[in-house]
């Protein structure tokens, strides 16, 4: 492994605690770790999550569905809380549009963050194969971003034609690089794993 070579051990301090690598990994849910950490059962029909949010300190756009609302409060209250290596799995289809729907459980998708130190580390899913339920993301997407929120996807004719002409299933991961340098050196900025101030135009370096 990467962490043998450049710290020489699968257990080293990150940010003066130990971090330990030797898997296996955890694995926890979203509604699982959200309802952990507010002391009561979440799910996406749950008509409160808007005011549990806030009782929780955790600030809300009235545009916001459950999923949303879930994924927030996930990352305010749960994400900065694991260290070790931890499998963060089943995002609900509202912040996840281009993921293939649950097997099992209605509302979520079969998607996972690897969550490291607090940080995520890398993200996954199986991809959406049916053209009419990905126009229909999209469209819910377009939606989101008409009403001002930013990471809303957009809508993406050209996948959606792929998929009609019968694209074959697909999945995959996406690592960030840089997260992964941050902490194998620990250093406590992502500026310092990347060409910065060297790659900005040299009138706009501090």
């Amino acid at each position: 492994m990467c962490a043998q070579t450049v710290r020489g051990a699968l257990r080293f301090p990150v940010r003066g605690r130990d971090l330990d690598l030797t898997p296996p990994w955890r694995r926890i849910t979203i509604l699982g770790s959200v309802s952990e950490a507010v002391g009561e059962e979440i799910t996406l029909e749950r008509s409160d999550l808007a005011g549990l949010a806030e009782r929780h300190g955790v600030g809300v756009d009235p545009a916001w569905g459950p999923g949303k609302l879930v994924q927030e409060m996930f990352e305010k209250l749960v994400e900065e809380t694991l260290f070790d290596p931890t499998f963060v799995c089943d995002f609900p289809q509202e912040v996840s549009p281009l993921a293939r729907p649950h097997r099992e459980n209605p509302g979520l998708t079969e998607h996972f963050d690897l969550v490291m130190a607090g940080i995520e580390l890398a993200t996954a899913f199986s991809e959406l194969t049916d053209p009419d339920e990905q126009r229909a993301r999209f469209e819910a997407q377009a939606q989101a971003k008409a009403a001002g929120e930013d990471e809303a996807h957009p809508l993406d004719e050209e996948f959606i034609r792929a998929l009609e002409h019968g694209m074959p299933p697909a999945g995959g991961i996406g690592i960030g690089v840089d997260r992964l340098l941050m902490i194998l050196l620990d250093v406590p900025s992502i500026r310092d794993t990347i060409l910065f101030p060297q790659m900005r135009p040299e009138e706009q370096r501090d």
